[in-house]
């Protein structure tokens, strides 16, 4: 039998000895984790009008390239420009990112209209594709022309928005600003030389070369140098919330999705209990009264839509041959066009969207609610009150009572004056299962 201290001693210098295995595996593997990998760029495209869930777009975009540690945030940009809110939005965050953005209008054939050269000045890296083209940033007023004053207010703050981003990266302030007090617009050549961009390309990869190994300044006066070249470039595209929020924001889907839900309220509440148009009703309706919520709307265009509906409520009470329903379909094309008063024409219902929408929908409304209230207005024909006026045959003599044939069936009644049998009877009134009937007067001879 081996001694006990010898055996302890052997079986704890093994276990010193995996233990120490284990810290110099577990040393090694943290050295590997810590060995920073290739980055990538992350590539976002905006190819729309800029608003709130643009905004939010680039906002999480950016947020998903610094916690990856990539190396850049490439924006492909194509857009007519937007509100302005939205636009200070994306700059901030442009501003503050943590990784280096770069704004590349593509392809051939886009802009970076209004408040798009905004968010390409803002860029740490701008640039531009062959056929292509920035500016037009004149600021426009969202509801009705302001007075001098107030417009001068406006454009001095935009100008200085432009100022303030332009001199921070080192480009053209003073073309820049033209921009918005003129509303210039460059081509991509023009841009290039007179240094409000710092680059042309004619592709993705092109401009990866080009910036490749020169440095930059940012925002806040860090220099930065890349290296894209031949870097695996990450897409990443909206959500689906996104993508459907973004869908439902055009001006002319918003009022389409509208009007659709206002006319399914209108058929659950003359068909209480269809459940159907109702549910469909209430779902088109939230949807759109969302969009509005983030869209410039105009409330008295809202309210011009309302004043339509009751134009075509009072054609099918009052008979004005037409009157009424034209001057609904007039006040809600109208309503309709002049709902979104967003900046730019891309962020406005366009009329042939208004009378399309419009003019079907101003017909099949008061077709409808004349239909409605015909049949209020039409006399009963099921049931006890289906009965009272109904003319009938006297089967037995009612003195008082007896039975009458009516509706194809014999019923009791009784009668206040003595009817022979085979005499016509007309129902007064109907008491349970007895009828309250009375002799149907004679015709008189018409006098020649």
């Amino acid at each position: 039998m081996k001694p006990f201290k010898p055996v302890l001693r052997s079986r704890f210098s093994v276990l010193r000895g995996r233990i120490a295995s284990r810290f110099w595996f577990a040393v090694l593997v943290s050295a590997f984790l810590a060995v920073p990998c290739p980055a990538d760029v992350l590539k976002i495209v905006v190819n729309d009008a800029i608003q709130p869930v643009t905004a939010e777009y680039i906002g999480r975009a950016l947020d998903s390239a610094a916690a990856n540690h990539d190396q850049a945030v490439l924006i492909e940009m194509n857009t007519p420009g937007g509100l302005v809110e939205s636009t200070r939005d994306i700059i901030d965050k442009i501003v503050g990112s943590h990784v280096p953005v770069i704004v590349y209008v593509t392809p051939s054939g886009s802009r970076a209209g209004s408040a798009g050269i905004f968010i390409l000045e803002a860029a740490d890296v701008a640039a531009m594709t062959p056929g292509t083209n920035a500016g037009a940033a004149h600021p426009v007023t969202l509801f009705g022309k302001p007075d001098e004053t107030m417009m001068k207010k406006i454009e001095n703050d935009a100008a200085a928005l432009m100022r303030s981003v332009a001199a921070k990266r080192g480009r053209n302030v003073e073309l820049a600003e033209s921009a918005v007090r003129e509303s210039k617009s460059f081509t991509e050549q023009e841009a290039l030389e007179k240094k409000l961009i710092d680059y042309v390309a004619t592709d993705q990869q092109d401009l990866f070369r080009q910036i490749s190994g020169k440095g930059f300044k940012r925002f806040d006066g860090t220099a930065v140098t890349l290296n894209l070249t031949g870097q695996a470039v990450r897409n990443y595209p909206m959500t689906l919330k996104q993508q459907i929020l973004s869908y439902i924001m055009d001006p002319n889907i918003t009022l389409i999705i509208l009007m659709i839900g206002a006319l399914c309220l209108y058929v659950e509440f003359n068909h209480p209990g269809a459940v159907v148009p109702g549910t469909i009703g209430v779902i088109f309706i939230v949807l759109a009264a969302f969009a509005m919520h983030l869209l410039p709307i105009r409330f008295a265009a809202l309210a011009m839509i309302l004043v339509a509906f009751a134009l075509f409520a009072a054609e099918a009470k009052f008979a004005s041959h037409g009157v009424l329903t034209a001057g609904g379909i007039v006040l809600l094309a109208l309503g309709g066009l002049l709902l979104v008063d967003g900046p730019i024409p891309e962020m406005r219902v366009r009329w042939l969207t208004a009378v399309a929408v419009s003019v079907p929908l101003g017909i099949i409304t008061a077709f409808l609610m004349t239909i409605a209230v015909r049949a209020r207005r039409n006399k009963v024909v099921t049931g006890e009150q289906g009965l009272v006026g109904e003319i009938g045959i006297a089967q037995t003599a009612l003195s008082p009572s007896g039975k009458i044939f009516v509706h194809g069936e014999l019923w009791d009644a009784v009668s206040a004056v003595p009817i022979p049998a085979g005499e016509r009877v007309i129902v007064r009134r109907v008491d349970g299962l007895t009828l309250r009937v009375d002799p149907v007067a004679a015709a008189r001879p018409v006098m020649a």
